[in-house]
């Protein structure tokens, strides 16, 4: 290992739905955190490397930052704001624009309070017609604080990550290898494969049902056969969520559990029997017993 080898800590930040997890998917080369139209995927923080010859990135993409509707809304804010004090480099995600609201300016006066380097990114820059625009929203964030770089990106279409990747490196400190090279992530692979179904039913129910849903893995185990047996439970709130997830004659249930179980065996590179229940537990979301069963739990270190 070089004397000039970087390594170190990125949080992803940013309200919810500006693409996140999408980015940090993008520049680590591998599909881990899960994306959705639906804002506040991401419940829990996820760590992800990136390894090349130049160092090692070790991404946080945390929650989105929002107004807190319940507990569970409050411990994923706490979770995002814990994150911000253990970092290198802080890595905040806005959209293009020039009318900056309240939601953005809780988040720049956060920042205030950060020493680290802070680089934003203006993401979603495909999504502008006029090119010339992007400097006009450069100007209005650059009037919300003191950021080391301003990136436009689309995570989405790729454009631009590469120098993303650049930026990052030249602001990481020099240190170890905090992790072997083909490390992607430190999640169990339990946790992926709760996320991955997660994902699959969120974006097959589309707007049928708010985003009350957790997933729980009962069982995984591994046949002689090099065969993976996952019993899964959806969780939802009402009893109509749990009619329309299993859908006539079970047919949605079936169609999220062909979707994620394609998308697990392709991410552990063997066959998965996969076997899916969906459970109500009312009010879930605001049951501190519950949000630990399911997995949301402050995490230390």
């Amino acid at each position: 290992m070089s004397e000039n080898y970087r390594s170190g800590f990125v949080a992803l930040i940013g309200r919810p739905n500006v693409g996140k997890s999408t980015l940090m998917n993008h520049l680590i080369g591998q599909k881990i955190a899960i994306t959705s139209e639906k804002p506040q995927t991401t419940r829990n923080r996820i760590q992800t490397v990136y390894t090349d010859k130049r160092g090692q990135i070790i991404f946080l993409d945390t929650p989105g930052i929002h107004k807190a509707k319940n507990k569970l809304g409050e411990y994923m804010v706490n979770v995002a704001v814990g994150t911000l004090s253990e970092v290198d480099v802080v890595l905040w995600l806005v959209e293009p624009s020039t009318f900056i609201g309240a939601g953005e300016r809780h988040i720049a006066e956060l920042l205030k309070k950060v020493k680290t380097p802070v680089i934003l990114a203006i993401n979603k820059i495909d999504t502008v017609k006029n090119k010339e625009d992007i400097l006009k929203f450069t100007d209005a964030y650059r009037s919300l604080g003191e950021f080391a770089e301003i990136v436009p990106v689309s995570a989405l279409k790729d454009q631009n990550t590469d120098r993303m990747t650049d930026i990052l490196f030249k602001y990481l400190p020099y240190g170890p290898q905090y992790y072997d090279e083909d490390t992607v992530t430190d999640q169990p692979m339990r946790q992926i494969a709760a996320e991955l179904i997660r994902e699959k039913a969120l974006r097959m129910l589309s707007d049928e049902i708010p985003h009350g849903i957790a997933v729980t893995i009962e069982k995984m185990s591994e046949r002689g056969d090099g065969m993976f047996d996952i019993e899964a439970t959806i969780i939802c709130e009402r009893e109509s969520h749990k009619g329309i997830i299993i859908g006539k004659g079970g047919a949605m249930l079936k169609r999220i559990g062909t979707a994620a179980r394609q998308e697990i065996e392709n991410l552990m590179g063997a066959r998965v029997n996969l076997k899916l229940w969906v459970k109500v537990r009312k009010e879930w979301r605001d049951s501190e017993l519950y949000m630990k069963n399911y997995g949301y739990y402050e995490q230390k270190g």
